[in-house]
C-alpha cells in the first residue's frame, strides 16, 4: 500500500515529504500537533480535536493555515488516498519557514502544514481484559502542558522509563507526589465508585478522549471528581485507568510495585470501556480490521 502524505498544499508519496531546514518546527519545536483516530474512513471526535488544534495555534499566535472546512476536506482526502480503513491522522502545523535562524518571531511567515497517516494502535484484547501496568517518574515538563506542542523531549524521557520497564505507560509526578498525567495519556483512579482525575489546568493536556469519557461517565450517573490525586491515594484506590486517542479507555492494575485494588480491571472501568466502545460505534460504525 502506497503511503501518501501532505505538505503545504501538495499530496505526495511519504518518502518525498520533506520540510526546509529553516522551518521553525524543525529548529525550535515552534509548532503544534494533533492525532485523530479514524475507523471505516471516518474520523472519531473530529470536532473537539480540531477545536483543540485551533486553541493550541491561538495560544502560540500561529494563524490557522486555512478555513476549518477546507482543513477537514484535506484530511478526508488524505484518508481516501491512503486507502487504509482504520488509522491515525497525524497533524503538524509550525510557525513556518524563516529567512534565517532567529529566536525572534517574524510576522511574515506562512504556517507549515504536514499531514500523514499512521496505522491504528488499538491495545491488544488481553490488555483490555487483564489491564496494564504503569510506572511513575518526575514530571519535568514546562508550565504550559495545555498546549499540544511538538516540543516533547520531557515526554520522551518519561516514556523511556516505562519502555525500559516493559510496561504500558509512565505516570508523571510533581514533587509532592501529585499525579499530573501520563507521558501520552490522562490518568485516573476510582474510589468508592467516584472517578478522580487531575483538572484541566496548565499542568495537563486536556485530552479529547478524557473529556468524552468524563461526559459518558456523568451521563451514566457515575460521579466524577476533577481534583488531583497523589501516589498515596493510589494505595487505597479501588481501580485505576488511563485514556488517550490511541488507547481509548484502558484499565491500570499496577502502579510501580503497588497493585491497584484486587489487581483486576474494576467495575467502573469496565463500564466506561463499554460506554466508550458504544460511543465509537455510534460515530463510525462497526470496526473491521
Amino acid at each position: 500500500m502506497s503511503r501518501i502524505s501532505y505538505v503545504n498544499g501538495a499530496y505526495m508519496p511519504h518518502a518525498y515529504a520533506h520540510v526546509p531546514i529553516e522551518d521553525r518546527g524543525y529548529q525550535f519545536s515552534d509548532g503544534i500537533y494533533e492525532v485523530v483516530a479514524y475507523y471505516n474512513q471516518r474520523m472519531l471526535d473530529a470536532a473537539p480535536h480540531l477545536d483543540r488544534m485551533e486553541r493550541s495555534l491561538s495560544e502560540l499566535n500561529i494563524p490557522m493555515p486555512m478555513a476549518r472546512r477546507a482543513f477537514e476536506l484535506v484530511l478526508q482526502e488524505l484518508m481516501r488516498r491512503n486507502r487504509r480503513r482504520n488509522g491515525l491522522l497525524y497533524i503538524q502545523i509550525t510557525r513556518g519557514v524563516a529567512a534565517k535562524r532567529d529566536h525572534a518571531m517574524s510576522g511574515d511567515m506562512m504556517p507549515m502544514v504536514t499531514l500523514s497517516v499512521l496505522p491504528a494502535k488499538i491495545p491488544p484484547a488481553w490488555m483490555r481484559e487483564d489491564g496494564c501496568k504503569v510506572v511513575t517518574a518526575p514530571d519535568q515538563r514546562w508550565t504550559r502542558c495545555d498546549i499540544k506542542s511538538i516540543s516533547l523531549l520531557a515526554n520522551i524521557l518519561a516514556k523511556k522509563v516505562s519502555a525500559d520497564a516493559g510496561v504500558r505507560e509512565t505516570w508523571q509526578l510533581l514533587e509532592d507526589g501529585t499525579v499530573t498525567e501520563g507521558s501520552l495519556s490522562n490518568s485516573y483512579i476510582v474510589k468508592d465508585g467516584v472517578v478522580r482525575t487531575h483538572p484541566t489546568t496548565h499542568a495537563i493536556l486536556g485530552g479529547v478522549t478524557r473529556s468524552v469519557t468524563l461526559e459518558l461517565a456523568r451521563n451514566a450517573g457515575i460521579a466524577v471528581d476533577e481534583t488531583p490525586f497523589t501516589l498515596e491515594d493510589i494505595k487505597t484506590a479501588d481501580e485505576a485507568f488511563l485514556t488517550s486517542a490511541t488507547s481509548n479507555v484502558l484499565p491500570v492494575v499496577q502502579v510501580d510495585d503497588m497493585v491497584v485494588g484486587d489487581g483486576k480491571p474494576g467495575a467502573v472501568t469496565q463500564q466506561l470501556m463499554t460506554l466508550f466502545d458504544a460511543h465509537i460505534a455510534e460515530q463510525v460504525g462497526e470496526i473491521h480490521a
